[in-house]
Order: structure tokens, then C-alpha cells, then sequence
């Protein structure tokens, strides 16, 4: 993605052609922004919507809805960034220092046994298989 203050056609097409996937002017609104970076990171991931599924569950990252077998389910705000996080990676081991490096800022006291406390809180609202726990390395999509 460029993020260029170039506000000429000539300049985009010359970044688009030069491999970029997006182009954005300054100045641009955060949530422009933010929906093209979801937008790129669903294209990288094959996905071409904000919905992505795993077995019965269905997760709609712009909406912030998360369904198991067609019926809504409630999560807090940390549990669904654990599960969207897992849900982008179908099949890859996620260890939980990369989970709590996507959870909390950098400046924020971090405690290890959080991420085991939510990953425990999905597997009860989601189903104990939904996510597998890979001893010594981290988490996965079960």
C-alpha cells in the first residue's frame, strides 16, 4: 500500500504499476484507511468479503458479528480479535506471545495467563474443539 501526499492520476497509476495493491492520498480518514488495510489482508488470505468461516462458525469482521450454526454469539471486544486473528490463519499455529501482541498496545501491562483465559472463554461459547491448543507452540483453528 502507498500512502503518498501525490495527488496526480499519473502518480497512482506509476505506484500501481510498480506492484503497490493500493494507493491512498493524503490527507485520508483513519477509517478509509482501515478498510483498505482489511481489504488487503482479505485478498492475501483468498478472501474476497468480511466474512470468513470455519466449520459451523461464521465471522463478520465490519459488523462484528460472530455466528455458530446460524445463531448469534456474544463476545466481548478481546475475544473477538482473538478469534478473528486465529480465523485469518485457517491451519496456522499462532503462538500466544503473536496473540498478545495483537490484542494489547504496546504500552499496556501484559499478563500471560489472559490469552489462556479467553481462549478458554471461546472454547466455552464456541465449542471445545473450535480451537487446539498446540503444547509448547500456541493456538490454532481446530
Amino acid at each position: 500500500m502507498i500512502i503518498s501526499a501525490r495527488v496526480g492520476w499519473r502518480d497512482r497509476v506509476t505506484g500501481l504499476n510498480a506492484g503497490a495493491d493500493e494507493y491512498i492520498e493524503k490527507p485520508f480518514e483513519l477509517e478509509e484507511l482501515i478498510a483498505r488495510l482489511r481489504s488487503l489482508l482479505r485478498r492475501s488470505c483468498g478472501k474476497s468479503n468480511s466474512i470468513l468461516l470455519h466449520t459451523d462458525i461464521e465471522i463478520d469482521a465490519n459488523c462484528g458479528l460472530v455466528r455458530k450454526a446460524g445463531t448469534n454469539v456474544e463476545l466481548t471486544a478481546l475475544e473477538f480479535r482473538i478469534l478473528n486473528y486465529l480465523m485469518y490463519r485457517p491451519g496456522r499455529i499462532v503462538s500466544q506471545n503473536e496473540l498478545m501482541d495483537h490484542i494489547y498496545s504496546i504500552d499496556t501491562m501484559r499478563d500471560s495467563n489472559t490469552v489462556e483465559v479467553y481462549i478458554a472463554r471461546l472454547r466455552k461459547k464456541l465449542g471445545r474443539n473450535t480451537i487446539r491448543t498446540v503444547r509448547g507452540m500456541g493456538y490454532r483453528m481446530g
